[in-house]
């Protein structure tokens, strides 16, 4: 038998009948078959299960473990291990934007009035319901901008512009509806990766006192907030500036800025009404967006089209970008050089440049975000 505790000799179903069957008397047949034999396997198997599961609950008690590396997974035990320390997990949030309706001149648009995505049966792709969130009447112009609601939260609910085209309430009178400009703000609940960011955050870089660490903690902790920079003296002393970003590392939109503004400090006049203490006059805005453009002329592999080519490259610069996000103020020229050599379809190029420059780097300053501007490639 083992010297070592229990607790460290090996768990698994063979180890442990071999030790139930070290303490039968020799005297006694303990061959396999044998009614000692068949009566100990039944005990070997569960108490390695056992041990199994008190392996993992075990795990699942430290946050680093508990995080589950699937996106698509929320784990309660990071949950309530987060909760212990006042991080709770953030919930999702429904895209904004505004719809506007055509129609004849006196017709009524109640609050409530279901617009939609049409269905893509391609692609399999469901439609997508957006709800009024305030009455209109259509005025002499003909058409009317209203403010929508994703009904759904999530960031499936941010669409580009010009998707919206269905009328699911019908309304007598109305004769065509679109959305001018892109929805957004949408963010899925929030996954276990930016949990356990957020609750490194509030164990390792305790705010206090209304420090710096303190500002990105408060602003974290609103739903939709995919990103903090906070610049103290933002507009001279007692002032306290906080840029923000949504779950895409976009600038965030003017809801979820709304939301952290009314948070942190809603009245703005000092008096600490909000999470902010008594003093500073915060103001919450959202990041100032530096589109990076670039051109390109390419020499692709056989088969390959340009058109797939360029949506690549948009999808590569989108992923670049947003690891820079508040992290890095450089966007770097020779890093979108090796990304397009990275992409199977491109053989070689020339001519690149990027924001006009064949060399240099992008700066992005404090409470900026570099975001994907136009590529063009030929």
């Amino acid at each position: 038998m083992s010297d070592l505790p229990l607790y460290l000799q090996e768990q698994t179903e063979d180890a442990i009948m071999q030790r139930m069957l070290d303490r039968v008397p020799e005297d006694i047949d303990r061959s396999e078959g044998s009614f000692i034999w068949d009566a100990q396997a039944p005990v070997a198997f569960a108490l390695s299960e056992a041990a199994i599961w008190a392996q993992e609950l075990l795990r699942r008690g430290f946050a680093s473990t508990a995080a589950s590396a699937d996106s698509n997974y929320r784990s309660p035990e990071l949950t309530a291990r987060a909760e212990e320390h006042g991080v709770t997990r953030r919930a999702a949030v429904a895209a904004t934007g505004q719809v506007t309706f055509t129609g004849a001149v006196g017709t009524a648009i109640p609050t409530g009035t279901i617009v939609a995505t049409p269905a893509d049966e391609i692609s399999g792709e469901s439609s997508i319901e957006y709800m009024t969130t305030a009455a209109a009447t259509i005025p002499s112009g003909g058409t009317v901008s209203v403010l929508v609601q994703a009904v759904v939260a999530g960031a499936v609910g941010n669409v580009p512009a010009g998707v919206i085209e269905i009328m699911a309430t019908p309304i007598s009178g109305i004769t065509a509806v679109t959305n001018a400009t892109s929805i957004t703000g949408g963010a899925d609940e929030e996954t276990d990766a930016s949990l356990l960011e957020r609750f490194y955050l509030r164990v390792r870089n305790p705010g206090t006192s209304g420090n710096k660490a303190h500002y990105i903690i408060w602003a974290g902790e609103v739903a939709g907030v995919g990103g903090v920079q906070v610049k103290p003296l933002w507009q001279g002393a007692g002032t306290v500036g906080i840029y923000l970003l949504d779950t895409d590392k976009r600038a965030a939109n003017a809801s979820i800025v709304a939301a952290a503004q009314n948070y942190i400090d809603p009245t703005q006049d000092g008096q600490g009404e909000g999470e902010a203490p008594a003093g500073p006059i915060v103001t919450v805005m959202p990041a100032v967006e530096v589109p990076i453009n670039v051109s390109v002329k390419l020499t692709l592999a056989t088969g390959a089209t340009l058109t797939t080519a360029k949506s690549q490259i948009e999808q590569g610069l989108r992923d670049y970008l947003k690891t820079l996000a508040f992290v890095d103020p450089l966007v770097r020229y020779t890093k979108i050089a090796s990304m397009l050599l990275d992409i199977p379809q491109i053989i070689d190029y020339t001519n690149l440049t990027v924001n006009g420059s064949s060399s240099a780097n992008i700066q992005v300053n404090q409470g900026q975000v570099a975001v994907l501007g136009t590529v063009t490639v030929s």
